[in-house]
């Protein structure tokens, strides 16, 4: 961690909130609170660790990069 107030203190976690506002929740919002919670665990669990490619992991989906790298290092 940097210095309080540094821009890349939180970084990963605004790129994630990002995504899920603009690609996942729908404008009009949920019906409940369990609906919601529902579905953006499936969007966290799905969309964003299993399908979403990055750059960084030569086009692979950030679980699949990890999965990756435990073979690699014999971890299960």
């Amino acid at each position: 961690m940097s210095r309080r107030g540094n821009r890349h203190d939180n970084a990963p976690m605004e790129r994630l909130f990002r995504s899920l506002k603009t690609e996942w929740i729908p404008t009009v919002g949920y019906m409940s609170a369990a609906l919601a919670k529902q579905d953006i665990g499936r969007f966290l669990m799905e969309q964003y660790n299993w399908r979403r490619p990055h750059q960084f992991n030569g086009g692979l989906s950030p679980a699949v990069a990890e999965e990756k790298l435990n073979t690699v290092s014999g971890i299960s």
